[in-house]
């Protein structure tokens, strides 16, 4: 028996995580596989889909009901997929939306309703069948779950509000059992999908991680050569070659101390998928004076361009190790920003905000650099996306935005290209003392 209860026990905490890893903390993904042609491709396939289906089940083999109107309105509702706003960026939040509305139309609503109103006979049966498997393959499982009951339902209402009640039905019963075996068919085909593409990011972040670790040993050598230097900058020699040599160290070693936080940052990234999620108390003012006084500047004028701004100190839950890198990863961009802008950075040109807004706590870093793109934007957080190919990796955002929602937080951006950019992260408060939290640092 105890090891019955053991067994269980074990059991109901594997089913517990594996719950949290695929359904609660595995990101949404509301179009699979985005790109702008296969957009185009699904627009124009359902463009003439429509109008083709409607030409054969009306006139060249008639079924009991078929509506020319609403199949020229699904025809004409295809022209969302084409739209400019859902290809130009279609991994954004506002491509999904509009993607899953038409799609919700299209699929679940209208192919419900029309197998309704025929009386679930063979010819769409099928039909609802396929658009099932479909529907699957078009967005994520749990979305296509939601979608296919509620827009089920809500097919079934309409067919009731306009249907003939003599309406005659073929086969209710077994219908019931293919349309079971279809839904659960897309189902587990939908949830292997969705496992498969984590695995192979989790396997591809960890290879990059194995990379960045074993760069440790070169920069332990170049460190050493550092403390040569230094050695040598205080032997016998002249005062002005000596502190030139001393420089020299400290740039190396400030190099190397640079590169151990990238190292550490893709160690990070190579767990994007399963961060974790210590509760550990942070005060934001400290933290954000840790990284600014710890950043390995490469000279004294790009020191003296950050500033810190505090209205409001306030402290969340969180790992300190991981919103360090997160800080360094935003100070490090908005330095690069200011560095490709035509200007020498001046003082205040890169400031850091703590403060309160709404409610929750807000740490922003804002500079007056290059600035980015409204079209790259909505992409910046994606993985492997950079606004400089062949320069950045693409993961350093992606790390910082995992690491906030693990917090519960959220992270967003403001950008004008030439003025500058602004990085928000906004967190839930925790319990602070009522006058550390009013009270200016």
């Amino acid at each position: 028996m105890p090891l019955d209860r053991l067994w269980f026990h074990s059991a109901k905490k594997r089913l517990a995580r594996w719950l949290l890893e695929e359904i609660v903390h595995a990101p949404l993904e509301p179009i699979l596989h985005p790109s702008a042609n296969r957009l185009l491709w699904i627009g124009w396939f359902t463009f003439l889909g429509h109008l083709t289906f409607g030409w054969i089940w009306g006139v060249w083999l008639p079924q009991p009901y078929e509506n020319p109107v609403t199949r020229v309105v699904m025809a004409l509702l295809a022209v969302i997929y084409v739209l400019p706003a859902t290809t130009r960026e279609s991994s954004s939040g506002q491509s999904g939306l509009l993607f899953g509305i038409a799609t919700w139309i299209q699929l679940p609503w209208f192919f419900t309703w029309m197998y309704c109103m025929n009386g679930g006979n063979p010819a769409w049966l099928a039909s609802l069948t396929a658009m099932i498997l479909i529907y699957f393959h078009s967005t994520d499982w749990r979305l296509a779950s939601v979608g296919l009951m509620s827009g089920g339902m809500a097919g079934w209402l309409t067919a009731v509000a306009t249907q003939d009640p003599g309406a005659a039905w073929s086969h209710p019963a077994a219908n019931w059992v293919v349309l079971a075996f279809a839904s659960g068919m897309g189902l587990m085909l939908g949830l292997s999908s969705a496992n498969l593409r984590r695995t192979r990011l989790i396997n591809t972040l960890s290879t990059i991680g194995v990379m960045a670790h074993e760069l440790r040993t070169p920069l332990a050598t170049v460190n050493l050569m550092g403390d040569v230097l230094r050695t040598l900058a205080r032997s016998d020699m002249p005062e002005n070659r000596g502190r030139k040599i001393d420089d020299l160290a400290t740039r190396l070693q400030n190099l190397v101390r640079s590169m151990n936080r990238q190292i550490d940052t893709q160690i990070s990234n190579a767990q994007l998928m399963r961060l974790p999620r210590d509760q550990t108390q942070i005060e934001a003012v400290e933290l954000v004076k840790e990284v600014i006084n710890n950043y390995p500047y490469r000279s004294s004028r790009e020191r003296d361009c950050v500033r810190l701004h505090v209205q409001n100190n306030f402290s969340f839950l969180g790992s300190h190790a991981l919103f360090v890198q997160v800080l360094t990863n935003l100070l490090k961009n908005a330095l690069h920003s200011l560095a490709s802008a035509s200007n020498a950075p001046k003082p205040g040109d890169l400031r850091l905000d703590v403060g309160l807004r709404h409610g929750r706590g807000r740490i922003a870093v804002s500079d007056v650099g290059v600035g980015i793109g409204h079209e790259q934007q909505a992409r910046i957080f994606e993985p492997f996306f950079s606004t400089q190919p062949g320069v950045g990796h693409g993961l350093g955002l992606t790390f910082c935005k995992n690491v906030v929602e693990a917090a519960h937080g959220s992270i967003s951006v403001h950008s004008e290209p030439a003025v500058g950019a602004v990085f928000m992260i906004d967190l839930p408060l925790h319990t602070l003392a009522s006058a550390e939290l009013q009270r200016p640092t």
